[in-house]
């Protein structure tokens, strides 16, 4: 009964919003918010959201969102804290749904996981051989990295989330300053971020990238490679770990996409996958540190 009521007053709301625009065509309203996912329904492409108050919109309530991006929904479990765009229009199809989803923090340990994909990396498994041209405009694959304790994340240079490329990118830089004081760790570690956003990320602008995370003086990445391909190679790569992005359609300058850091072993073979953003720097390196010294997980 709650929940019916919460959505008759959104849609009183919404009719009297498209009432006062007296004929003219309606434009889309954006609000912030953040939430619990209470359920999620992949199926319908809809998930209960038990949301704080929405300033200028509506009260604290629990009910039901559309979700459009495909991409959210290997992500999105309940008991997860997100925020996101609450979109209204009350001319389109859904009189509002939400948009750019961040997953602030996951749900609490112990709930399960969903099953494997079988399509995605598996523990012990090859790495595919694939071609980047890295922040130099060198070619690169997975065999510039033999010999090495390897981790691989990707980003993109415009992304605006601090909870997901700029928390990889500081997380990545971090271990690289510190790797990077020790030359004899130089030949042993290598860090990999792989961007999606073939259009915008030269080698060029991933150089000046990598360095701006680096620090004020940084003129070389040293154990850490930035690198771009073509979307198919890149696709190939990010299918393999089990990454999805895809361009947002409101606003094509920006890509939603799932987080994926991977750990290879010298000799190739994946060693852990690491989903979302919970990790920190000094885990990363523990995790280098058993793939060089025992191989595979």
């Amino acid at each position: 009964m709650f929940r019916l009521s919460t959505v008759l007053a959104l849609s009183v709301f919404l009719i009297g919003c498209g009432s006062s625009q007296s004929g003219n065509k309606s434009t889309e309203q954006r609000y912030s918010m953040k939430g619990r996912v209470v359920t999620v329904d992949v199926a319908a492409k809809r998930a209960q959201i038990e949301h704080e108050k929405i300033d200028g919109f509506m009260d604290a309530m629990t009910m039901d969102f559309p979700i459009r991006a495909d991409w959210v929904w290997g992500e999105l479990k309940p008991g997860a804290d997100i925020r996101a765009e609450l979109v209204v229009d009350s001319t389109a199809k859904d009189p509002f749904w939400l948009e750019n989803i961040g997953i602030v923090a996951n749900a609490a340990a112990g709930q399960s996981e969903p099953p494997i994909n079988e399509n995605y990396a598996q523990i012990g498994r090859d790495v595919p051989d694939f071609t980047l041209t890295n922040q130099d405009g060198k070619k690169i694959t997975i065999k510039s990295f033999q010999g090495k304790a390897l981790a691989i994340t990707f980003i993109y240079a415009r992304c605006p989330l601090p909870e997901y490329c700029i928390r990889m990118s500081t997380n990545f830089s971090d271990l690289a300053n510190e790797l990077n004081k020790d030359s004899a760790l130089k030949d042993k570690y290598a860090l990999l971020s792989i961007s999606f956003d073939p259009g915008n990320d030269t080698p060029a602008k991933l150089r000046s990238y990598g360095l701006g995370y680096l620090g004020k003086g940084s003129t070389e990445l040293g154990v850490w490679t930035l690198a771009v391909g073509t979307d198919s190679e890149v696709r190939k790569i990010a299918d393999f770990f089990g990454l999805r992005y895809e361009v947002d359609q409101a606003d094509k300058t920006q890509i939603n996409h799932s987080l994926r850091t991977a750990v290879i072993t010298p000799d190739g073979k994946v060693a852990r996958i690491l989903p979302r953003n919970e990790w920190t720097p000094v885990q990363l390196r523990t995790e280098m540190d058993a793939a060089l010294s025992s191989g595979t997980r």
